[in-house]
């Protein structure tokens, strides 16, 4: 598929699937259930308003949801208390599969829900948005219902760069502009549609996540994109225009570990798909630098991109839904 033909063909805007009960009529007809996952770590302050919208709009008005949970990293402020009040399910990822190794990342959460969520579509939202709207779950889930040949649906978000006359560049964030494209571009052209590869908003079909790795750190979301590229092609993905995210910005020293990990993702993935035999063993300590009574000091962080193995390879899922 030619990258342009993919644009015209597989770029919504999620005003084209505002008419939420004709969705559920899809969902309904093709015998779908549909999960959404909240991956928090201390979001007390913006958990409540996204349980709160959610429920009320696509469970009890539009039932295009058949369950809300939240996969927590272990909070120490009120998260799993407010979400659990405003009609969640709450869980901590250290108590699922609770007989592997204990692991903490974001990554972590999303493979876990792939366990303990029941959907045969799984939507995963940051829990981190201020302007939370319904279209964040039907703008992403609205491409599956219409399109089976579609298995992964990314979101993207106005964030124009420059403004002149009617042209508009828009892009992804600093992570990706700087880094991701880049290296797509390089090695991995198609995925250069993808406007923003590193959202946190996306929907994907069981069937298909549950057969990926999964780094528990930054390079989930690089990881999703490489892999099923691979297996399906361009093709299985699409993406929806969800207009702003409202959120917190990262500092720049934090999207430099960010950078680091993502790295690691990438690179380990080109050596395993691509028999690269002379790619060194990557070194896990990432240095950033601090000055303190005019003295240089290094801060060492140790960045090790752990993967789960596919979902369908653990016996507790292949027992729960008889996978094989």
């Amino acid at each position: 598929m030619q990258i342009n033909d993919w644009l015209k063909n597989n770029t919504f805007h999620h005003s084209q699937f505002s008419n939420i009960k004709e969705l559920v009529e899809l969902k309904e007809a093709q015998k779908l259930s549909i999960s959404l996952c909240i991956p928090t770590l201390n979001e007390e302050k913006t958990i409540g308003k996204e349980i709160v919208l959610f429920k009320s709009e696509l469970m009890e008005r539009f039932p295009l949801l058949d369950e809300i949970a939240v996969i927590d990293s272990g909070s120490e402020d009120r998260t799993l208390e407010v979400a659990s009040a405003f009609g969640a399910d709450t869980y901590l990822a250290s108590e699922i599969l609770p007989g592997l190794d204990d692991k903490k990342g974001k990554g972590e959460n999303l493979w876990k829900a792939i366990y303990q969520l029941k959907g045969d579509i799984i939507v995963y939202i940051d829990a981190d948005i201020k302007n939370i709207h319904p279209r964040f779950v039907y703008g992403l889930v609205a491409p599956l219902l219409l399109k089976p040949e579609v298995h992964y649906v990314k979101a993207f978000y106005d964030r124009p760069l420059a403004f002149s006359g009617s042209i508009r560049p828009s892009g992804g964030g600093r992570v990706t502009e700087i880094l991701t494209r880049p290296l797509f571009s390089l090695f991995f052209p198609d995925l250069t549609a993808i406007i923003q590869p590193l959202s946190g908003e996306y929907a994907v079909r069981r069937e298909v996540i549950e057969k990926i790795p999964f780094p528990i750190g930054y390079g989930v979301e690089t990881s999703h994109l490489i892999d099923i590229y691979e297996e399906y092609g361009l093709a299985a993905f699409a993406q929806t225009d969800l207009d702003q995210r409202v959120h917190r910005n990262q500092t720049t020293r934090a999207l430099g570990k960010m950078s680091f990990g993502i790295l690691q993702t990438f690179l380990q993935r080109l050596k395993k798909k691509h028999d690269i035999e002379n790619l060194p063993e990557l070194n896990t300590v990432f240095r950033q630098f601090q000055v303190r009574d005019e003295t240089f000091e290094t801060i060492e962080y140790n960045i090790k991109e752990y993967e789960r193995p596919p979902m369908i390879t653990i016996k507790e899922y292949q027992d729960k839904f008889g996978r094989s």
